[in-house]
């Protein structure tokens, strides 16, 4: 069984590295998540310095063994890899493109979507579907990732950008399940406890919107939600993401990264992915930026299969997520 297809990796540098072959030859690879900073360097020094540049790593990391899907966060504005200084096309924040007229926001997805087609990026984490209730909120609000704090605006904006996905052959990754907009600490540094700020009509949204999109995949975020879960972050919980899959039933659900802060003091990445893949999920996202843990990947994947052969990961749920992702290989193939 092809466990590696249940990972998403990112590693430093412009050149593939040699453990990221040999994972990929071993266990398979779902997929690689390219950044241009690094947080190890403290430098833009990392995987994009060009369109071209990009396009020739994206086909290399294609032709490894399984084809991995090459992953991106392009929301636009501050979260956004491929910059115009390095001669990609300019994508503004979530908060003023909803100020855009209707006819400007084609025009700015369809050259962002073409291009990431063209460079050879297969899914985008994005669009932010968090709704701003919380304009003080460290990590939507703040940084002007959410469109807007009205759920009409946030869903239309959505669906302009899946028109622009779809006609691009670019999938999309809604985020962050069950919505984190009325938040008020940043998931990278800690757990967020979203249980008194999460609003029925936000989570909702993701179900609207998942199986209608380009892709149809959820990125799920390390919230605690105490009524569904008093213990376990929405990456962990089986309760939680039990309750995700039954309203998307083939819907890929993908972590947020798991080395942010608040997994890596309760578990640690290994033991957090062996639990995540437990609990319900279908890849694990390890951007090997927060944290240099490229050596330990290896280790992680033979846990993750010797898990499957002992039974202590169900087998079938296993390679029902395994079906996922290479459905969406084909698709974006």
């Amino acid at each position: 069984m092809s466990v590696g297809e249940l990972f998403i990796l990112g590693f430093y540098g412009k050149v593939i590295p040699p453990w990221l072959k040999e994972f990929a030859a071993q266990f398979g690879l779902g997929g690689v998540i390219l950044f241009d900073y690094s947080c190890q360097t403290r430098q833009y020094d990392n995987n994009i310095a060009s369109p071209a540049q990009v396009q020739s790593l994206c086909a290399e990391i294609a032709a490894l063994p399984s084809r991995p899907l090459v992953f991106i966060d392009q929301e636009g504005g501050l979260v956004r890899r491929l910059k115009d200084s390095c001669g990609f096309q300019p994508l503004p924040s979530a908060k003023q493109f909803n100020l855009l007229a209707r006819a400007d926001k084609q025009t700015v997805l369809a050259a962002s979507y073409g291009e990431l087609r063209r460079v050879g990026i297969r899914y985008n984490f994005a669009p932010v579907i968090d709704v701003d209730y919380n304009p003080d909120n460290p990590n939507i609000g703040r940084i002007k990732r959410s469109y807007s704090p009205d759920i009409g605006e946030v869903e239309a904006n959505a669906r302009l950008v899946d028109a622009a996905a779809r006609q691009a052959g670019v999938g999309l990754c809604l985020k962050h399940f069950p919505g984190i907009g009325g938040a008020s600490v940043d998931s990278h540094l800690e757990f967020m406890d979203i249980s008194d700020a999460l609003r029925p009509e936000q989570e909702e949204l993701f179900y609207t919107l998942a199986p209608r999109t380009y892709g149809d995949a959820v990125l799920v975020s390390h919230a605690i939600v105490r009524q569904w879960d008093a213990q376990h972050p929405m990456t962990l919980s089986s309760a939680g993401l039990g309750r995700l899959r039954r309203r998307l039933p083939e819907t890929l659900l993908i972590t947020d990264d798991m080395q942010m802060q608040g997994l890596q003091k309760a578990l640690g990445t290994s033991a957090a992915s062996l639990q995540s893949i437990a609990a319900g999920m279908d890849m694990i996202c390890i951007g090997n930026n927060l944290f240099d843990q490229e050596q330990e990947m290896t280790g992680i994947a033979a846990a993750v299969a010797g898990a499957v052969q002992d039974g202590s990961l169900d087998q079938a749920a296993v390679r029902r997520s395994i079906a996922r992702v290479q459905e969406r290989k084909a698709l974006f193939a």
